[in-house]
């Protein structure tokens, strides 16, 4: 291949070095009118009356909004598939608020200055509610958090509002009791994982105006421009075909732009007073006021004979989704149809649990989506497992890990599969990631543990992972491509590039695909105008879904370019031989350039324009197996990362380069969440780390060295071969990490993060039971 599987630049990388315009902001009408909110400072409260008088008189003040000015219509913020599996729970303004952020009142004024006088004149007084603040006293507490009658569910996914429960499941495949008692080993163990804030760089940005033909055009940050336009109309009550939808170039999403956020406000000020309008938050907003990582508490029990074989997987969930229910039962469900196939030849696996609200800032899709929380569970729990078996954690899971050609009953229960009929593996090549890492960490020399001088432990530690490629029977990408004159194409895409280079992998393909050069394909993206539909950018789809859109696509330009040759060479279309650029067929030949000129200018003249969609029906998984070597000090319980060993099935990878970026940035927000990373709230529900000198992510200088590599693997139903790579990477951080510094020093974690104090609060516990 020519283009494919190289390392090539991205198409707008450039630009964007060059500082050109392409972000939201960048795009804002001058003139716009500042959007700013007045948010709550309580958790749980009710605005008893609410006086903007003086705020409405304040010169330069053009609006200001409160509930009062909505008709009162539920919706999900999530973007997701519709109907959406996310209970409709909020209203654009609401009487009541549910965390410390939440919206009271909108403002909209000629300057920022202005704006945030008006803020400070409105005065409200609260009826100040009772909170709920531990998502272990949620279910059937006596404090509703959503008493509302008008919310509902689509369709059932568990919701009762009257037991504080967003969502809810169940699913067993055998006897798990049964199993479980006849095991010879069984573990059973409770971990916990965090709230995890996304750290985008570009802050949550939208503006809106009215274009020449009166209709509401918006600019913004999102992942999800189709779904974004869809509950704009829902949610304002405003025609569907009287709204457009772009998404510019993003700042970082990482799941975290799969909502809406200042979009209905913006379009509101905007839809009132015929005027531009924008909203960029503060990065204590970004913090405080979208959303983070479900946080959760998850209860696994294993079961094995004693010599190894894994019969039984028992696992509970309690989700907390906070203040808002978006992607409460999807993350919920991942964490299970992620992780627990990993495992496929026990007799019996049992997966069930509960999402419940608090008074915490909204949890919602964040990369790896519920799968990194049950990655963490489970494969801490093998290791245990294997250290009561007194077997090599390799080993085991080398006899017990799902294999090329094998399947899981889960696939089929949990909605991967069809009719009853679960995926098989016909890319999988997990064996060989495993037994690549083992030789890269060069386990067999620092396996479980080697002493060091100054009172310093090395260990070795592993965790094995799985994704996958969309979501099917429910995502759905199309493309688009346009032959010019001057033999070069057009590709337009409704899929969505947040800084992942899906615009150069599409592009790639359709190159590829058409035997041309990447310079020869321009691309546009993600304007629900002009661009076919997509789901936008969310469960590692873009790659397999809208791939193989591009590649349909591709394929059938390619056929119409052949029947217009063979009309002007006046021959058959068996006949003739193209290589992308030069056209044969005997003696006669023309160049690509010369038929799109001839098409355009001269002779059977036409525009050739072909479309084609892709619906996904299975989503073959990535897969990967991540080993870390860790320095612990005994002394001080600091903790150092000194190389991270990545070996990743993903398929054909389309772009070496941004594969590997993929896979690495997915290792670092990892790392992130199993050592550095903690959202932390008062007493009283305010989030005290809402900066970026409070909230620590990792930077160059905590991480030292990545070694990433990728087998040799092909998933014939993919573009190409390819399967997604852009979750993969973040799963096993938090499970490696924590099996590598109990290997080191014998204190075993189970409450992300992994800091220095619960190290040397572990390395003391053990030395006072000596």
């Amino acid at each position: 291949m020519k283009v494919v599987k190289q390392v090539l630049p991205s198409v707008d990388g450039k630009g964007l070095m060059m500082g050109r315009p392409a972000y939201t902001d960048d795009l804002a009408d001058p003139n716009c009118l500042i959007v700013k909110v007045l948010r709550s400072p309580h958790p749980h409260a009710k605005i008893v009356t609410i006086d903007t008088s003086k705020a409405e008189a304040l010169e330069g003040v053009e609006l200001v909004l409160t509930y009062k000015d909505f008709e009162r219509r539920p919706h999900t913020r999530a973007g997701q598939g519709y109907p959406e599996p996310s209970p409709y729970d909020k209203f654009v303004l609401d009487q009541w608020v549910r965390y410390v952020g939440d919206e009271a009142a909108c403002v909209a004024a000629v300057d920022d200055a202005t704006a945030d006088a008006a803020l400070k004149l409105i005065e409200i007084e609260w009826d100040i509610l009772e909170p709920i603040l531990d998502f272990e006293k949620a279910l059937d507490n006596p404090v509703l958090i959503h008493p509302e009658p008008e919310i509902f569910e689509n369709f059932p996914i568990g919701f009762d509002p009257k037991r504080n429960l967003a969502a809810g499941y169940h699913m067993e495949v055998g006897n798990v009791e049964d199993s479980l008692k006849d095991c010879e080993v069984v573990v059973d163990e409770t971990f916990f994982t965090q709230a995890q804030a996304h750290a985008a760089m570009e802050p949550h940005t939208v503006n809106a105006k009215f274009d020449y033909q009166n209709r509401l055009m918006i600019y913004t940050s999102t992942q999800t421009p189709f779904h974004v336009r869809r509950i704009i109309s829902q949610a304002l009550n405003f025609p569907l075909s009287r709204i457009r939808v772009i998404k510019p170039r993003v700042g970082g999403g990482f799941g975290g732009k799969q909502h809406i956020h200042g979009e209905l406000l913006v379009s509101t000020v905007t839809i009132k007073t015929g005027k531009p309008a924008k909203m960029v938050y503060t990065r204590k907003e970004v913090f405080e006021s979208s959303f983070q990582r479900h946080p959760m508490k998850i209860n696994i029990k294993l079961g094995a004979t004693k010599e190894g074989v894994l019969k039984a997987i028992d696992c509970y969930i309690l989700s907390d989704t906070g203040a808002y229910g978006e992607h409460a039962l999807t993350v919920f469900m991942v964490a299970g149809a992620k992780v627990l196939p990993l495992y496929n030849k026990v007799d019996s696996v049992r997966f069930y649990g509960d999402v419940v609200y608090t008074n915490h800032t909204s949890a919602g899709a964040y990369r790896g989506y519920g799968a990194i929380q049950g990655n963490f569970a489970v494969e801490s729990s093998i290791d245990m497992l294997c250290e009561k078996l007194g077997m090599d954690p390799i080993e085991f899971r080398q006899k017990n890990m799902i294999l090329k050609d094998e399947t899981s009953p889960i696939f089929a229960i949990m909605g991967e599969g069809t009719e009853g009929i679960a995926m098989n593996m016909e890319s999988c090549e997990l064996a060989y990631c495993v037994t690549r890492g083992k030789e890269l960490i060069n386990w067999d020399k620092k396996y479980p543990r080697v002493e060091l001088p100054d009172s310093k432990v090395k260990g070795v530690g592993m965790a094995i992972a799985m994704q996958g490629s969309g979501i099917p029977y429910i995502d759905m990408g199309a493309a688009t491509i346009k032959l010019n004159d001057d033999g070069f194409y057009n590709l337009l895409i409704g899929a969505t590039d947040i800084g992942q280079g899906s615009d150069t992998i599409l592009a790639q393909i359709a190159a590829e695909a058409l035997g041309t050069t990447l310079d020869k394909v321009i691309v546009y993206s993600s304007d629900t105008d002009l661009t076919p539909f997509d789901v936008g950018a969310y469960a590692s789809s873009t790659t397999y879904v809208s791939g193989n859109a591009v590649y349909k696509a591709a394929m059938k330009m390619r056929g119409e370019i052949l029947v217009e040759a063979a009309l002007a060479l006046g021959v058959n279309v068996e006949d003739i031989e193209y290589d992308g650029v030069l056209i044969k067929a005997g003696d006669k030949e023309m160049t690509l350039v010369d038929l799109s000129n001839r098409l355009y200018y001269s002779e059977d003249q036409k525009q050739l324009m072909v479309t084609s969609s892709y619906f996904g029906t299975k989503s073959p998984p990535p897969f990967m197996a991540g080993f870390v070597e860790v320095d612990v000090d005994t002394e001080t319980g600091e903790l150092e990362i000194i190389d991270y060993v990545s070996v990743v099935d993903c398929g054909t990878p389309i772009n070496l380069a941004l594969a590997k970026g993929q896979v690495e940035g997915g290792i670092v927000q990892g790392i992130g969440m199993a050592v550095y990373e903690e959202v932390i709230y008062t007493k009283k529900g305010k989030k005290v780390n809402n900066d970026f000198l409070n909230y620590h992510i990792p930077t160059r200088r905590e991480i030292n060295k990545l070694t990433t590599e990728f087998a040799e693997s092909y998933e014939k139903s993919g573009p190409f071969g390819a399967k997604s790579v852009g979750e993969i990477g973040i799963d096993t951080p938090p499970a490696a990490i924590a099996n590598a510094v109990y290997n080191a020093v014998g204190v075993r974690i189970t409450t992300l993060p992994i800091t220095p104090e619960k190290i040397l609060a572990g390395i003391l516990a053990n030395k006072a039971k000596k």
